[in-house]
């Protein structure tokens, strides 16, 4: 391994077993033997071939929808598991956090659990107890440090262990989403920590749903799928592959005959910027039109259509849908046209997300970035707004002066 090299993945694939579990008593064993089939269950392919380096001082983020093998892989990484074929080389001491309960042992007191997870790093008590104060003060747990972490609260509890993990100094600290226990002010220390650390020269893996978190603080992405590799590179352009579903254009304007259901057959979503066909960017003077063709298979669906807009960290800017205008769906084919005012969207990129929803309270459908688009500086107009502002959108409001 070269000597920038942190972590080489080399063919890397997991296999479990899935289906009926063994049966410890001698008549399991026996049908064992004559039934294996039963006793073997079905192969589920957790990752599948990986292969990729992580570089020294790197922070890597991996992004991937629930069931992607994130998980399994910074198992792998953290040696609680194996990998069924395929190799990893570790060069460093590596620190993981994964899940409440991690490295823990719930009879030992929080004090003693310290020393215990730097005596597993390979640390002397000497370098434990330097770091001791530190550790202590920035979990806050204070009060209750000898008493046994049975006893803490979940946020306790992570609150400790990402203590512990981050202040003993590995060359490798591995974080799941595990951080979402603590509540928003501790989650915003934690990744202040995380960037202190990378700048240090060690290596950050984090895996995380929030997009916004992992595009602040990571400098790569990986973006899994089905225990496989879809993506690696610059965070921003695995960002952005992932929120557009998959797709390296960035930009999507058009979807058609996307999905059918025995309720309602989604023909097409589109953009248009002044009545116009466009590609994947707008001009910022534009006005803008969302085009919804949806059919209902019988007059007595009770359906209407939510649109949520979203920046692209995933954070929702607003929602909007045609029932606040009193315009509901017929059995048939309904086209649906909703305008938005020139002007309105600063420069900037944007991810559309559509819900379909029953009796107005029961979502049956949903996608998120069915659509996405960028919106550009266009040309100067007088009295308009110079270039990018702060914000998302630009909105017109009446002014009076008395």
């Amino acid at each position: 391994m070269q000597n920038d090299i942190a972590i080489t993945i080399s063919n890397v694939s997991k296999k479990y077993i899935i289906g009926k579990q063994k049966d410890s008593s001698f008549r399991g064993a026996l049908q064992g033997v004559f039934n294996r089939k039963s006793v073997q269950g079905d192969e589920f392919m957790a990752l599948s071939d990986l292969n990729f380096e992580i570089k020294k001082g790197e922070v890597l983020g991996i992004i991937g929808k629930n069931g992607a093998g994130k998980s399994t892989l910074l198992k792998i990484l953290s040696q609680i598991t194996k990998p069924t074929t395929g190799r990893i080389e570790i060069n460093g001491r590596v620190a993981s956090l994964l899940e409440v309960g991690t490295g823990f042992h719930p009879e030992l007191t929080g004090r003693e659990n310290i020393y215990l997870n730097g005596t597993i790093l390979g640390m002397s008590r000497k370098e434990v107890r330097s770091k001791f104060d530190e550790i202590v003060e920035f979990s806050g747990v204070e009060k209750f440090i000898d008493t046994p972490v049975k006893h803490y609260s979940s946020g306790m509890y992570v609150r400790l262990a990402f203590a512990v993990a981050a202040h003993l100094e590995p060359e490798i600290l591995i974080i799941d989403e595990v951080l979402a226990v603590g509540d928003a002010e501790f989650q915003k220390k934690c990744l202040g920590k995380m960037k202190d650390v990378a700048s240090e020269g060690r290596t950050v893996i984090f895996v995380s749903h929030n997009i916004s978190a992992v595009k602040t603080l990571c400098t790569k992405g990986l973006v899994l799928s089905k225990g496989a590799n879809k993506f690696f590179g610059s965070i921003e352009d695995a960002s952005a592959y992932y929120l557009n579903g998959g797709q390296e254009e960035t930009n999507r304007v058009n979807f058609k005959d996307f999905i059918k259901t025995e309720e309602f057959h989604l023909h097409e979503i589109y953009l248009k910027a002044d009545n116009k066909e466009v590609n994947s960017v707008l001009d910022e003077f534009d006005s803008i039109e969302l085009g919804t063709k949806l059919s209902l298979a019988s007059k007595k669906s009770n359906l209407h259509l939510t649109y949520v807009l979203s920046n692209d960290n995933t954070e929702p800017l607003f929602t909007f849908s045609h029932i606040t205008e009193e315009i509901y769906l017929t059995e048939g084919c309904n086209t649906l046209i909703c305008k938005m005012p020139k002007g309105f969207l600063n420069i900037g990129s944007y991810n559309l997300s559509i819900y379909i929803i029953k009796d107005k309270k029961e979502t049956i459908f949903s996608e998120n970035s069915i659509l996405s688009f960028s919106i550009q500086e266009g040309s100067r107009e007088l009295g308009s707004w110079m270039g990018k502002e702060p914000g998302f959108i630009k909105p017109k409001f009446n002014w009076i002066k008395s």
